[in-house]
């Protein structure tokens, strides 16, 4: 007996195969997606990182070229002095019994340190991007809540040497995920 055409099992064999083809395309391409967008967010992560860590570096240099430039016989010993208990808003002493955030957008007054300052309550606030630049102020026009939260914390290594710890924290899906870059500051002579 000759059939012409397919039967219902055939039919839905042949179907299943092409779902399943297809829906494993689709899952690939969802997965790609996904990892392209951690890997996003790890590399900007990885960048505001960074920033803490330069911007503190950033600070201890500023007292090397202030001392320099009032001059005197222990330049390097008053910069670093000024550098870590400071009266000025340029010293990391606020940062080394308790955590602090950055943000570069706060006016620096007469020190670099003012847009270093200590977390209010018992954790930091997540960032804003406003005109390209990741900020703690969400009053600045155009400016959208990011999922990272940047911290910056000082440890003593030695009187000579502070351990400058930069967090990067966020959230993806449920997921948390965290950049830390550590660096060691030390006298410049």
């Amino acid at each position: 007996m000759k059939t012409k055409g397919f039967t219902l099992i055939e039919t839905m064999v042949a179907i299943t195969i092409l779902t399943l083809a297809i829906s494993g395309s689709f899952i690939s391409a969802n997965s790609s997606m996904t990892a392209a967008q951690i890997s996003r967010d790890k590399l900007t992560a990885s960048y505001l990182a960074q920033e803490g860590i330069e911007y503190v570096r950033m600070m201890r240099d500023d007292e090397y070229l202030s001392a320099y430039h009032d001059g005197g016989i222990n330049v390097s010993t008053t910069a670093w002095n000024n550098f870590i208990s400071g009266s000025d808003a340029a010293s990391i002493t606020q940062c080394i019994p308790t955590t602090c955030t950055l943000d570069p957008t706060r006016s620096m007054g007469s020190g670099s340190g003012f847009s270093l300052f200590p977390c209010s309550g018992s954790a930091c606030t997540p960032l804003y991007l406003a005109n390209g630049i990741y900020t703690q102020q969400s009053g600045i026009i155009g400016a959208t809540r990011t999922q990272f939260t940047r911290t910056i914390q000082v440890t003593d290594v030695s009187a000579n040497e502070k351990s400058v710890i930069s967090t990067v924290l966020w959230d993806f899906h449920g997921t948390p995920y965290s950049i830390i870059i550590t660096d060691h500051l030390t006298p410049w002579q």
